[in-house]
């Protein structure tokens, strides 16, 4: 199997790809300052003035084309064909969110790229291979080797809509995704895995960074990420743990504590909404950051506090994925037990906090 160069290549390729990712991005938003395409404002949206929403098409770009490079690299013709499905998954996730971007779709119509994309990736043999285990095979589970490709499926289109759920405020999505990725990336790097899957991590995360030199709150935001975007960073950080060779990928469990953060705010407001009669896609102000807004915190403490929890999840997780056998449920349990105790305060104390149940524009928080 290849192996990358750690100490005369790594750094130049993460140089690389942030720089691509930067150039790219800054020139997105001249182009789209100079046309007007500038994110639509309503009653949902907390930002004020015009702000180009096209940034993810810049990090997106950047990645899938050094995605490419590495893959080339490897010069592994049986692994370059098992990451076409793979890319095209890339570009058709990407090109439906800048539609969307554009003029908005139909949630179906949305939902129809969306499972075509996960149907690519299912194709090339990419699923998860383990419950909860890390490092070793899990105890045997009836049914679990036909189980994986549905659980698989219901996850990536899942994840694909569960970080548009948390882009919200400045710089939130992107950084969670940021730590996820390099949390994906630590975990494989450190256990020995082999192959592109690693850069692959380290990369995503390079081309985050620099769109956040543009997105960060400092003082303000200068472009978003889109649908394009959120979508593709959903789809890609719910790929990676599904893409380390020889049944070395993250078990179900260990990449779900690391992305707990926009799943459990996803899992909220589809209950919400099933619970009030609503389409589970109409929107609300009743997300996390939504919450944490109502308890008196600006963007900037939102997304300390946020980001403070993905990297104690991230830790939480890396320990269980180094701890032999049984030992790594501790870690673990520790990790679900913070996540849902966190989101579970911040609920109880937003019901406390606004009067008759209702935000300050008006719409139900629960």
């Amino acid at each position: 199997m290849w192996e990358f160069p750690l100490t005369s290549g790594f750094i130049p390729l993460i140089a690389a790809v942030f720089l691509s990712s930067l150039g790219l991005v800054a020139l997105i938003l001249k182009v789209s300052r100079r046309m007007a395409w500038y994110d639509h404002i309503n009653d949902r949206k907390i930002h004020t003035g015009n702000i180009p929403r096209l940034g993810g098409l810049g990090f997106a770009a950047a990645f899938i084309v050094w995605c490419l490079v590495i893959t080339l690299w490897i010069a592994d013709v049986n692994y370059g064909f098992r990451f076409l499905p793979v890319l095209a998954a890339l570009i058709l996730v990407l090109a439906s969110g800048l539609r969307d971007d554009f003029k908005p779709m139909a949630a179906r119509y949305k939902l129809i790229f969306q499972i075509g994309a996960a149907l690519c990736v299912l194709t090339a043999g990419y699923t998860f291979k383990r419950i909860c285990i890390a490092g070793s095979a899990d105890p045997d589970i009836p049914g679990w080797t036909l189980l994986r490709y549905p659980v698989s499926f219901l996850w990536i289109v899942g994840m694909t809509n569960a970080v548009n759920f948390i882009d919200g405020v400045d710089g939130l999505a992107g950084g969670v995704s940021l730590l996820a990725a390099l949390t994906f990336g630590a975990i494989f790097m450190f256990s020995g895995v082999s192959g592109a899957v690693p850069l692959f991590c380290v990369c995503l995360a390079a081309a985050i960074l620099g769109f956040l030199v543009f997105n960060a709150p400092f003082p303000r935001a200068r472009i978003f990420m889109g649908d394009g975007g959120a979508y593709f960073l959903g789809f890609t950080l719910a790929l990676l743990p599904l893409m380390g060779e020889d049944g070395q990928g993250l078990p179900v469990l260990h990449a779900a504590a690391i992305l707990m953060i926009p799943i459990l705010d996803t899992t909220a407001a589809v209950w919400r909404r099933l619970r009030d009669g609503r389409r589970i896609d109409s929107p609300d102000r009743s997300h996390t950051h939504h919450k944490l807004m109502n308890l008196g915190l600006s963007s900037r403490r939102i997304d300390a506090l946020l980001f403070v929890l993905q990297i104690i999840l991230g830790f939480l997780v890396y320990a269980s994925s180094r701890t032999p056998a049984y030992l790594s449920l501790i870690p673990l349990a520790l990790a679900y037990l913070g996540g849902i105790g966190f989101f579970t305060l911040i609920h109880f104390l937003n019901r406390h906090s606004v009067p008759a149940n209702k935000s300050p524009g008006g719409a139900e928080t629960g």
